[in-house]
């Protein structure tokens, strides 16, 4: 297809496509999906080689969230039956955090729910962070605690964290049938507080909420223009007890296509598959591999995911390996423009530029390869309200997410195999009862 070829060689030069192309994309018939998939496989392989990354959610603070947002079952009046606690203490999220660091986790992704952070709130985190990189050599730590205060971003990197994630979540036209607690332009200035601080701006979208091609559009050109350097891909996670609950949009022949054309667009960011991968991806998700370069492990903030075992297969069983965190995540150029401006992640294992997702400098070539952090794979703790994950979705006004835990409820039985729109399954999704916050283990 001349499309393809035309997007392979302007990702190549990290240019962006026409809205016109990015639209044709998600447009492309099923006969067309194993040439989209790889003609985004050879820029995913220019700026990033055959490595993918592992993220870790820890979920320091589930549900309670006044915050109305329809896709999260965390939300204020949701009847989802999730895990709801405040606060873990340092060392429990240390604890949790080193679950998953022996899995091969090169991120940590901190998640609290609500609207944003108190002064108190982000002094607790920052001794979080300290806890966990005293204990976690050349691990990275992205915070996601909602909106932020002036100046609690700064506060944020002189505790240590590399990142900040706050999602962008859908278009502006959009976004007010979505939430109405809080702005888009809320969502949009707390990024530009984390960017302006020096840290790594981690923002991406929720796909299947029932918008329009052109809103994820929109939204991808958004997050391009914000500067992320990090766009997690969450499909939506239809959590009964929410506004969204019926909202059974995607396949996974939608699901590769929405990746192909985030990757078109932001050629040389970290694309990370994120919440909702395997109820809609299902047996897709190797495919989806070849677009994305990163991905969460287990379970997410209040859904299970896959056992990280089986994460661990997949990567290797689809001939990519895990990223060691001695190997910077971006592209040299993205890197040093990040140090420049005062930023950058300990340990360069991806340290981010501030230049937009396809700043024009003269191309280079993909990172060095890493090498694999493989193990036992306990739980990505958090995860995602209606996209599924914390570091790469927002539960409530915040992103996902001091007292006691609520009791573990015992686990429901199963439900049948249910039919729902576009022969979804409605069975596959399950309220996380383990990891963070709980007393059982995680998923391992």
């Amino acid at each position: 297809m001349d499309l393809l070829n035309t997007l392979v060689e302007k990702g190549l030069r990290r240019e962006p496509p026409t809205r016109e192309e990015a639209l044709a994309v998600l447009a492309t018939s099923d006969d067309e999906l194993l040439d989209v998939v790889a003609a985004a496989g050879k820029v995913r392989r220019q700026w990033f080689g055959r490595r993918v990354k592992l993220n870790y959610l820890v979920n320091l603070k589930s549900g309670l969230c006044p915050e109305d947002c329809s896709y999260c079952s965390q939300r204020l009046g949701s009847k989802a039956e999730i895990l709801k606690y405040t606060w873990l203490k340092p060392d429990e999220a240390s604890r949790a955090a080193a679950a998953g660091v022996a899995g091969g986790a090169k991120r940590v992704c901190l998640v609290a729910s609500g609207r944003g952070p108190t002064d108190r709130d982000v002094e607790r985190v920052g001794r979080t962070i300290e806890a966990i990189k005293e204990e976690n050599e050349g691990v990275e730590v992205c915070a996601c605690l909602g909106l932020l205060s002036d100046g609690q971003a700064e506060r944020l990197r002189e505790a240590g964290a590399d990142a900040y994630n706050h999602n962008l979540n859908t278009s502006e036209a959009t976004y007010g049938g979505i939430t109405k607690t809080h702005t888009y332009a809320d969502r949009v200035d707390t990024v530009q507080k984390a960017h302006a601080a020096g840290l790594s701006a981690c923002s991406g979208l929720i796909a299947g909420m029932g918008e329009a091609d052109e809103d994820l559009v929109d939204v991808v050109y958004a997050l391009r223009e914000l500067g992320s350097d990090s766009v997690p891909v969450n499909f939506l996670i239809p959590f009964e007890g929410t506004p969204l609950a019926k909202e059974w949009n995607l396949t996974p022949q939608r699901c590769l296509r929405i990746l192909a054309m985030v990757r078109f667009v932001c050629p040389d960011v970290e694309v990370r598959i994120a919440g909702g991968r395997e109820v809609h991806l299902r047996s897709m998700q190797p495919l989806a591999l070849h677009i994305a370069n990163s991905i969460f492990l287990g379970d997410y903030l209040t859904s299970e995911g896959q056992a990280g075992q089986a994460d661990l297969d997949m990567i290797a069983d689809a001939g990519f390996e895990v990223e060691g965190t001695g190997t910077p995540t971006l592209p040299a150029h993205r890197a040093d423009a990040l140090a420049a401006a005062g930023g950058g992640c300990g340990s360069g294992a991806g340290a981010q530029t501030g230049g937009g997702c396809g700043s024009h400098a003269p191309a280079e070539s993909g990172a060095a390869e890493g090498g694999a952090g493989c193990g036992s794979h306990a739980s990505a703790e958090g995860g995602a309200a209606g996209g599924g994950a914390g570091c790469g979705s927002h539960s409530g006004g915040g992103c996902g997410p001091c007292g006691g835990h609520a009791p573990v409820p015992e686990p429901a039985e199963a439900p049948a195999a249910e039919a729902a729109p576009g022969g979804a399954r409605t069975d596959l999704v399950a309220v996380r009862r383990r990891g963070a916050g709980t007393d059982l283990a995680p998923n391992a």
